[in-house]
């Protein structure tokens, strides 16, 4: 019965679920918007500190900011909730498309109707940066740190371990500070440790099975091989999407085709190169995260073996892409609470919050570079359009996220 209250924000993470495109850059945005501003469900504070400590973990960071929030209203049973609603509908459009794949007219992947759905995503970070800017930055220091950082993101963007990096030398430059003391009547959080336990369990036991099943040559070794191939990339996984993509391309297209690699194990998970790039292009045009593409991945990995054994696979793909994720951010953010009472964490969170806003300016001028905005044509001048219009609707108005996504989508289909 305690639950019935939280339904409302059930509701809202349902409607954020079908509408969040973006990656979780653009999520972010539509976060502050729904969550913080709409919803007060957490303070701008608070959001940007969840950012922060989700990019120093692997997994899915849009997914883990989520979770928090979801934490903070009604402890882990909820935290659970929110992670099922927020990844199911990606999960499942993701895997119904690796049985749909062959009966889709390929052309009709790239409709017109998300064509503007890359310059909105850029407003929406816009927007969460400009937010971040007026919170994390209030002095010389955290200036300067949001410079280099947005500078050494932007040339470093795809390299996965920037993004813990530049926060842990944020964090350390504030310390050389003695101005700011905790508060020190904060009551800490009790730590659990069952669930990082249950991670390390899994992780090993996921490790030490496939193992076995493919010295053995067991013949249903390929869910197994599946499962700890997915729960691997889902734990060690820095930067999201953009980082986990190109490993899955190496593990399931690339390493399949070395002759040693096939005799060592000629039950390897073989996907085929034009059906991944069609998975990775998928999901891109769809809302939710970005790690929904192992729903895809698992049912094409299955899809030889029938219907019921690429089912097997689409929800090896979610389960094992998602719980490594959530079994660390549920284990690590009591630490990180507890941590703040001391000194030298809560000196170093006002360094880390003007590196996020910096990462946040980075993304969002690289992602500038993925739309056409310098071509002097009228996709160019609507994108940029679509771009201030976004953001400025966001800062100067009321109106919710969904629509803002719903009249992009409308201009694409019309246009």
């Amino acid at each position: 019965m305690v639950l019935i209250r939280h339904i409302p924000f059930l509701r809202a993470v349902l409607l954020h679920s079908f509408t969040a495109f973006g990656g979780p850059q653009g999520h972010f945005g539509m976060m502050l918007k729904t969550f913080s501003e709409k919803r007060r469900d957490v303070t701008k504070e608070e959001l940007i500190e969840y950012n922060a400590f989700c990019q120093l973990l692997p997994g899915a960071s849009s997914t883990q900011v989520l979770t928090l929030i979801g934490y903070k209203r009604g402890g882990v049973v909820l935290a659970v909730l929110t992670l099922l609603i927020w990844i199911l509908p990606a999960c499942i459009l993701m895997g119904a498309f690796s049985f749909l794949l062959e009966y889709i007219d390929q052309r009709a992947l790239h409709k017109n109707i998300f064509r503007f759905i890359p310059p909105m995503a850029v407003g929406f970070l816009l927007y969460a940066a400009i937010k971040g800017l007026r919170i994390a930055i209030h002095n010389t220091i955290t200036f300067v740190i949001l410079l280099v950082s947005t500078i050494a993101t932007y040339l470093l963007f795809r390299t996965p371990w920037i993004f813990p990096i530049l926060i842990l030398a944020g964090g350390f430059v504030t310390n050389l500070s003695d101005k700011r003391i905790p508060d020190k009547d904060q009551r800490p959080k009790k730590i659990k440790c069952w669930n990082i336990w249950l991670f390390a369990i899994i992780f090993i036991g996921a490790g030490i099975t496939s193992e076995v099943a493919r010295k053995n040559h067991w013949p249903n070794a390929r869910p197994l091989n599946l499962f700890e191939n997915t729960y691997r990339f889902g734990s060690l996984v820095f930067g999201g999407g953009q980082v986990l993509i190109p490993i899955m391309y190496e593990q399931f297209v690339a390493r399949p085709q070395n002759e040693k690699v096939i005799q060592r194990n000629p039950n390897l998970i073989r996907i085929p190169k034009d059906d991944f790039y069609n998975g990775a292009g998928i999901v891109r045009a769809i809302p939710g995260p970005v790690f929904s593409i192992a729903s895809f991945m698992g049912g094409m990995a299955m899809k030889d073996r029938g219907w019921h054994y690429q089912v097997l696979g689409c929800l090896i793909g979610s389960i094992a892409i998602f719980l490594p994720s959530a079994l660390m951010v549920l284990f690590f953010f009591p630490i990180w609470h507890n941590l703040k009472r001391y000194v030298i964490v809560y000196r170093a969170i006002e360094g880390i919050n003007a590196v996020v806003v910096g990462i946040m300016f980075a993304a969002s001028f690289y992602m500038m570079k993925d739309v056409s905005l310098i071509s002097f044509n009228t996709i160019s001048i609507l994108n940029i359009l679509i771009i201030l219009f976004t953001a400025l609707v966001l800062l100067l108005t009321r109106i919710p996220a969904p629509i803002i996504v719903t009249i992009c989508l409308l201009l694409g289909w019309i246009i």
